[in-house]
């Protein structure tokens, strides 16, 4: 992985733990094996972006562009924001749908490489012409090349392709192989882990290698995983634990033990998204849960937000019913601006006290720090978390409820000897039931996906040409008149002997083709507003 290099200036401001840095996805066509991945491709494709498009609050994604590489490269959707554009990246995973998937063609060596050039040069130029007002928070960028060929193979092309070129503003270049066997080691309750992982360094930029199963459901665990933040500019928590030495001068309150910590959802909240069980309890600010941990971590760049360990428990010693909200995973920073020897101490650390919670079946009872309160004279409300333990190197973190927050119930025992007739037909019906050792998220399905798309159906009677006829292109016919890219492309590299094909794009200035391209989205806009 890549920790070398800040992706922006400044101090981070709260949504920036939401957003990732532009993000260029580069599908790489092979005949035959396309044949086999295109359906399962262009299906997790169109599910992520329902999702992704659909998620309320900050913006999770900020820039997306697509290339796509046969005999040669083609950007088939320039530099667009995610929200509220929807219609147009259904549109592109339409035309990847109608690709050619049979036969042969010669591919250019240099394909992929002149890809990744493009890319680059279209998102300097898009920087360069965005508004002082909208200045880009991140100035660096990923690249994902998606392909079924041998992924060493690839990350060797691309090594030797762009030796000379400079990658400064390359966050992360990484290549990801389709597999066609199941690999043993995905672990399917861990969504977004590649078990496959190499990296090279040849370039100054790492190129990341990963292989992913050619099925739908690891292909969407690989696009969510662009939803977490990722950023490694500076810890999320601090967790402080008493400290062993306690004297006169100095107690353990004053001198606790730190473990610095990033935080990770689990999964996302249902209240960010339309249609789901509980919409009708989203709140008029349209941020999720106002008590989760997430929120509180990010409104605290400044100061990092603090859990400090009250007392241990028992693991059998807390009811799951006095537990609320969602439900956060801590795991030892990255942070790159710590030094190595800080961040392997912190690691070691951390992953000791999971250890010992484990072999003791404690959990941790923690309090969050109050916020900086400023001129204010209120005093907020303290808010309290459990914290478990894991035999992966992770803690669980869930907000525990307090006394003011709890409603008188009883309970009494359960009776001992319940009648036989009851018993034995209760028995029957439990006995006809299949029985599963594990619960798999990944296995259920509650047709979501196809909800939130026909959220953003356009209205009948109101096609848009363009976009339509984009739909119903044939494989390998182009449109003379559609701008494919805001800038200009590199030239092709043609077969000796055969005279080059200048595209109709490349006859118009690059600022130009920026500007007809921001009117147009402007007008997909007006067009097509987007969904709730």
């Amino acid at each position: 992985m890549y920790h070398g290099r800040t992706t922006g200036k400044g101090a981070s401001t709260p949504t920036q733990i939401y957003e990732q840095p532009p993000r260029i996805l580069i599908v790489h066509v092979a005949l035959p094996s396309w044949a086999d991945i295109c359906s399962n491709l262009c299906e997790a494709l169109q599910n992520f972006f329902s999702l992704a498009c659909s998620l309320m609050g900050p913006s999770r994604m900020s820039l997306f562009s697509l290339y796509l590489v046969q005999n040669q490269h083609e950007c088939i959707l320039p530099f667009v924001q995610v929200k509220g554009n929807f219609a147009k990246l259904q549109a592109c995973v339409s035309e990847l749908r109608t690709l050619q998937r049979e036969g042969c063609f010669r591919p250019q060596g240099t394909s992929l490489q002149l890809a990744v050039e493009d890319g680059l040069q279209q998102f300097k130029q898009y920087s360069r012409h965005v508004t002082t007002g909208t200045a880009l928070s991140c100035t660096s960028l990923e690249i994902t090349i998606l392909t079924s060929q041998p992924g060493k193979e690839v990350v060797k092309q691309l090594e030797e392709g762009l030796k000379n070129i400079d990658l400064v503003r390359v966050r992360r270049l990484q290549v990801v192989e389709i597999t066609k066997g199941a690999l043993d080691c995905m672990d399917a309750a861990s969504p977004g882990e590649e078990p496959s992982s190499d990296e090279s360094s040849i370039l100054g930029t790492d190129i990341d290698l990963q292989t992913i199963d050619n099925d739908i459901v690891s292909m969407e665990s690989f696009f969510k995983a662009w939803l977490h933040n990722s950023g490694t500019d500076q810890e999320h928590i601090h967790l402080l634990l008493p400290s062993q030495s306690f004297s006169s001068i100095s107690r353990g309150r004053d001198n606790p033990m730190c473990l610095k910590c990033d935080l990770q959802e689990r999964l996302l909240s249902p209240s960010l998204l339309p249609g789901t069980a509980d919409g009708s309890l989203r709140m008029d600010d349209p941020k999720g849960d106002f008590s989760t941990i997430y929120q509180m971590a990010c409104q605290s760049w400044a100061s990092r937000y603090k859990l400090r360990v009250i007392k241990a428990l028992k693991s059998s010693g807390v009811c799951e019913s006095v537990t609320y909200g969602l439900p956060f995973i801590l795991r030892p920073t990255s942070c790159w601006q710590l030094d190595w020897d800080e961040l392997e101490t912190n690691q070691q650390r951390f992953h000791a006290l999971c250890h010992s919670l484990l072999k003791r079946e404690w959990l941790l009872l923690a309090k969050g720090e109050p916020q900086s309160r400023g001129h204010s004279l209120r005093e907020p409300p303290s808010i309290f978390y459990v914290i478990v333990p894991s035999h992966s190197p992770t803690l669980l973190v869930k907000a525990v409820a307090t006394r003011e927050l709890m409603l008188p119930s009883a309970f009494p025992l359960l009776p001992e000897n319940p009648p036989d007739d009851s018993l034995k037909i209760v028995e029957g019906v439990l006995d006809g039931l299949e029985l599963e050792p594990t619960y798999n998220p990944l296995q259920i399905c509650s047709r979501l996906y196809s909800h939130l798309s026909s959220t953003f159906a356009k209205p009948q009677g109101r096609l848009h040409p363009s976009w339509e006829s984009r739909a119903l292109r044939k494989a390998g016919q182009l449109q003379a008149n559609r701008v494919r890219a805001t800038v200009a492309p590199l030239p092709m590299t043609t077969a000796p002997g055969r005279a080059p094909k200048v595209p109709a794009t490349s006859k118009a200035s690059s600022e130009a083709l920026f500007q007809f391209s921001k009117e147009e989205e402007e007008d997909e806009e007006e067009e097509y507003p987007s969904g709730p």
